[in-house]
């Protein structure tokens, strides 16, 4: 007899048996009916939550090298990271050297020698991204800067008008080369070169993002 459950006074023994039997019987129904729902509903969600799963890895898969997808770079596989509103492009040093150079010399006056490099005017890179320049760069654009970062972490900054030549008679370039030569370990792939500067103290060694921010 189901726990609780007592039969009216008025019930032969004969019927309060039956009545008991089927009350217990449709107890076990609903029982086995709702242990077959849960069932059920567990199964549909795991499947659900595996499908979303592999999804995801499809789609990630898929995904181009952007903002919300960085790779790191690798010795074998170097990349300079350029941020211009906040997007993300990766590129490659082979894909760097495919891009218009130019040769610019100055005096570093750590090594206290005359020194060649070749590279990509940091105005032209950043323009291709969508920096302002020439006589679009004016007004609240002035006060937009850049964040030039080494692999140790090392930080220079520079305003964005110093790297336009509309503006600054020096060279800024992310270089590749220096006397005709790759750069070596302790200076490359990439280096931030600063001509105008007395010390090169912001000639980024190593770098790997160049990130233009604009003033709050």
């Amino acid at each position: 007899m189901a726990p609780g459950w007592s039969p009216p006074a008025a019930w032969t023994r004969a019927e309060a048996e039956e009545r008991r039997g089927g009350f217990e019987g449709a107890l076990v129904t609903v029982n086995m009916r709702g242990t077959e729902k849960h069932r059920f509903k567990f199964g549909a969600a795991a499947g659900l939550v595996c499908s979303l799963l592999l999804g995801m890895a499809q789609v990630s898969a898929q995904q181009p090298r952007t903002a919300t997808n960085p790779v790191v770079a690798s010795a074998t596989n170097p990349e300079l990271q350029v941020m211009v509103d906040g997007r993300r492009t990766a590129l490659t040093l082979a894909e760097f050297k495919d891009l218009p150079h130019k040769t610019v010399s100055y005096h570093n006056a750590h090594t206290k020698t005359d020194e060649t490099y070749s590279g990509v005017p940091l105005i032209d890179l950043l323009a291709k991204y969508g920096a302002p320049t020439g006589d679009k760069l004016h007004g609240k654009a002035l006060s937009d800067y850049i964040v030039a970062t080494g692999s140790d972490g090392y930080r220079a900054v520079l305003a964005l008008a110093e790297t336009d030549p509309s503006f600054h008679p020096g060279d800024v370039i992310v270089a590749d080369s220096m006397n005709g030569q790759p750069l070596d370990a302790k200076n490359g792939p990439f280096k931030l070169v600063v001509t105008e500067d007395k010390r090169p103290a912001r000639s980024v060694r190593n770098l790997v993002s160049i990130e233009l921010k604009a003033t709050v």
